[in-house]
């Protein structure tokens, strides 16, 4: 299929790169590079994340037949493969709730760290980790509540709190979190697959690192709620004050001989965009893709980059594209307030580009689900603002009420595939023409 011409079409070309981005994450395309050869003993599947069902179904695919295969992965809900779904394989995949855990999730989390339990040094152990684990892969530590995780895992969703900082408080209220899981494992090989949705790759953060060890201390939690205001009860800070809920460290002798595979990540599919870009005549700018920060503010300093490129032709000449990637974060101020990192983004790009000529813009998650909504994203166009005007919404008011989505909604914007079954994180393109 031809890309559609960014002069013509620029929304059909943003979509197709940001189409591009999601194919070069899908397990599908990127697991049979990584897969070690069968062990004597069994092999013992089991994992959780966004892109947790479709890793599933790519490793029962590849992995041989007369060898045996057996497990439980957890994903989110409705993002099992259609096809995986309709004929399930050797590796059982259930759904649970994100990014607020249920208690499906946890069920699916005892289960899999009972399966965990009781294996040999001739058993291999391949862990399928991505995005959105930590949520699902919800097992709380003595004397802690499902309940009390689900309120303090909200608390932190609306403070703005960076996706390693959130991270390292679940890691250490958590009995299978932070390496506990690679630990409980022992004396078999664990081999993990890690789809990376996190700023900079690191092992540890994504998905709070159940199979890998855990720099972060109880010290390190109890500084970051303190941070944030965030209330916890009387376990969970006993257990973080005496160090009982302390996670397994690097050096560990309990890791030795496990291997980390990291099959897809935020930049190879920034690279797969940028390709198609260039195809299509249009020079490619990756800006990074570890971008961090408040979403709208990021937005805005986008919108700079591009006003400069169209006025001036500097830091780079148009046409061109403005790729960048990463994790920003979303304040909620407002009751009844949605987010969405990709949309709020959105909202102070669009704002602060006030209809800037030749500018397009798409923001979007890889997963296919802008936070608690169910588009992945949407597109900015030099009318966006005007058309929003046209049917009585201000930009700045939705803004302020944290409702990107209603305001994108009516003027027909949203970006929707729905779940793609992977996720490397924040896609964005900004085609300045």
């Amino acid at each position: 299929m031809s890309t559609p011409n960014p002069h013509t079409d620029p929304r059909g070309f943003l979509r197709a790169l940001y189409d591009a981005a999601v194919a070069r994450a899908l397990p599908a395309e990127t697991t049979a590079a990584w897969l070690p050869p069968p062990p004597k003993g069994r092999t013992v599947v089991i994992g959780a994340g966004k892109a947790g069902g479709a890793m599933a179904a790519a490793v029962d695919a590849l992995w041989p037949q007369g060898s045996p295969l057996s497990g439980l992965v957890v994903t989110r809900y409705d993002h099992v493969p259609p096809a995986y779904k309709a004929k399930p394989g050797r590796i059982e995949v259930v759904e649970a709730a994100h990014p607020v855990p249920d208690e499906a999730g946890r069920r699916a989390a005892q289960r899999i760290a009972e399966l965990a339990q009781g294996l040999s040094a001739d058993d291999l152990v391949l862990c399928l980790i991505s995005g959105g684990g930590s949520a699902l892969l919800s097992l709380p530590a003595d004397g802690i509540t499902l309940e009390e995780k689900q309120a303090i895992n909200k608390a932190l969703l609306k403070s703005g709190a960076a996706i390693d900082e959130m991270n390292c408080v679940r890691k250490h209220l958590s009995a299978i979190k932070g390496g506990r899981l690679a630990t409980n494992c022992a004396p078999a090989r664990v081999v993990t697959l890690l789809i990376s949705d996190v700023p900079g790759d690191a092992p540890e953060v994504i998905a709070s690192g159940p199979t890998v060890p855990d720099s972060t201390t109880c010290a390190d939690a109890l500084a970051i709620l303190t941070r944030y205001g965030i209330e916890i009860p009387a376990a969970a800070r006993a257990g973080l004050e005496s160090g009982a809920f302390e996670s397994p460290k690097p050096g560990d002798p309990r890791f030795a001989g496990h291997a980390v595979h990291m099959i897809a990540t935020p930049r190879q599919s920034l690279e797969a965009a940028a390709a198609v870009a260039r195809a299509a005549g249009i020079t490619p700018y990756i800006l990074s893709d570890e971008m961090e920060g408040e979403s709208r503010e990021v937005g805005k300093v986008h919108a700079a980059l591009a006003r400069s490129v169209a006025r001036s032709g500097t830091p780079f000449a148009k046409p061109c594209v403005i790729l960048s990637g990463g994790e920003t974060t979303v304040t909620v101020k407002s009751k009844g307030g949605r987010g969405g990192r990709a949309t709020e983004f959105l909202m102070g790009c669009a704002i602060a580009l006030q209809g800037e000529p030749g500018v397009h813009v798409l923001a979007a998650d890889t997963d296919g689900i802008d936070g608690v909504e169910d588009n992945a994203g949407a597109i900015v166009t030099p009318d966006t603002l005007a058309r929003g005007l046209a049917l009585g919404m201000k930009a700045q008011a939705f803004l302020d009420y944290n409702d990107a989505y209603g305001f994108f909604a009516p003027l027909g914007d949203l970006v929707a595939p729905g779940p793609t079954f992977t996720n490397v994180n924040d896609f964005r393109a900004l085609l300045v023409s």
